[in-house]
């Protein structure tokens, strides 16, 4: 088993409510942190599990049978340069000269911002890229494609989650050999 972190943006529930974190523990979250920022129930987790899908479906199931409602997991999808570079440990001199086409070729385009100096990135694609150049594990490309699939799925309410974030880690994880080889 691995453990994977992540968060889980959620709301619906009175964070001033005597029973507010009790709710999240009796439901499975004995993993996780609660706290409630600018207007958000944040759900930190380091959860145990044999792939990152099981890790992620797991909290939401957990969080929803606390009566919360999931918004969204992070970390978050769009990516600075800077996020860029915390996330995979290598300098932001390196992000950027992959940004400007200095150190390799057809690095993901910015995808909002594109007209501003702090343009934002997907950061699924930008981990394919880096895993395609060596330059992140493939677990950690995985794990980006992952939370992508899983918003994805929240947002467009399905209601099998695992299945169709499975099925989608698994293409991807296709697509990835295939670019290795």
């Amino acid at each position: 088993m691995n453990k994977y972190e992540f968060s889980i943006i959620a709301s619906g529930l009175d964070p001033q409510a005597e029973d507010f974190e009790t709710r999240f523990y009796d439901a499975g979250c004995d993993d996780a942190t609660i706290s409630f920022q600018k207007g958000h129930i944040i759900v930190d987790f380091t959860r145990e599990a044999d792939s990152i899908v099981a890790a992620i479906c797991s909290a939401v199931e957990c969080v929803e049978r606390a009566g919360a409602h999931v918004d969204r997991v992070e970390p978050d999808p769009l990516v600075s340069l800077s996020d860029i570079a915390a996330r995979t440990g290598l300098t932001r001199a390196a992000i950027t000269q992959y940004a400007k086409g200095q150190r390799g070729k057809n690095f993901p385009s910015p995808v909002a911002r594109v007209t501003s100096d702090s343009s934002l990135y997907d950061w699924s694609g930008v981990a394919a890229w880096l895993f395609e150049n060596e330059s992140l594990p493939r677990e950690k490309a995985i794990e980006a494609e992952a939370v992508k699939a899983e918003n994805e799925a929240i947002e467009r309410r399905d209601t099998n989650l695992k299945d169709v974030i499975q099925k989608r880690v698994e293409d991807y994880e296709a697509k990835l050999e295939k670019a290795a080889a």
